[in-house]
């Protein structure tokens, strides 16, 4: 498979005190991190794309690892995550599906034992094209308060050979969660929904 070829990354850490009620204790911290490549399939059908995907993993692992810094280093301050790609004009969605494995199982490795399925999203775009990243719970997809979603994207990206990767993590729930469901507190673990 073609070698991966990086444009540019870029990490951001988003800090969240309050929504409109009480400041919290302890604000929410969401990081952000891409990386823009190039895409060897962009402007024909290739029918054998799967293989790229292991080339892809060591890019998830570094990113995977760069959000931790981000967010201070210690990976058991991570309760959600999620991930996602832009794929530019000339590529189609599916080579944005190529993320799929090398990043989510690339911040599941990094966290050790997370046992959720990590959400994704993918978009065909062009430049400065916006993607809502949606995040769960590392151990439980099925806990609510921290169903949320982190906004990315960059001005200049993906071009129309492109595919702009994403990776976000999050520090806990939303701030003001109080819709009810289960709680992170009564996580049984057995099978990454509850």
């Amino acid at each position: 498979m073609p070698e991966v070829q990086v444009r540019k990354k870029f990490t951001a850490v988003e800090e969240i005190f309050h929504e409109g009620g009480p400041v919290a204790s302890v604000p929410l911290r969401r990081a952000a991190a891409l990386a823009v490549i190039h895409n060897p399939f962009a402007g024909r059908y290739v029918e054998e794309i799967a293989g790229f995907m292991d080339d892809l993993k060591p890019l998830g692992l570094e990113m995977a690892r760069s959000l931790v810094a981000a967010l201070g280093g210690d990976p058991k301050v991570v309760e959600g995550y999620g991930k996602g790609a832009i794929v530019g004009a000339a590529g189609e969605l599916e080579h944005g599906a190529l993320w799929h494995v090398p990043g989510g199982y690339a911040m599941r490795e990094i966290l050790g034992a997370a046992k959720a399925i990590v959400a994704a999203t993918k978009k065909v775009g062009g430049p400065g094209t916006r993607l809502d990243v949606p995040i769960t719970h590392i151990n439980a997809s099925y806990v609510r308060s921290h169903f949320d979603a982190m906004e990315v994207g960059l001005a200049d990206a993906p071009r129309a050979d492109e595919v702009l990767l994403a990776l976000v993590m999050t520090t806990g729930p939303r701030v003001h969660a109080r819709v009810g469901g289960l709680k992170a507190s009564e996580i049984k673990g057995e099978d990454g929904l509850r």
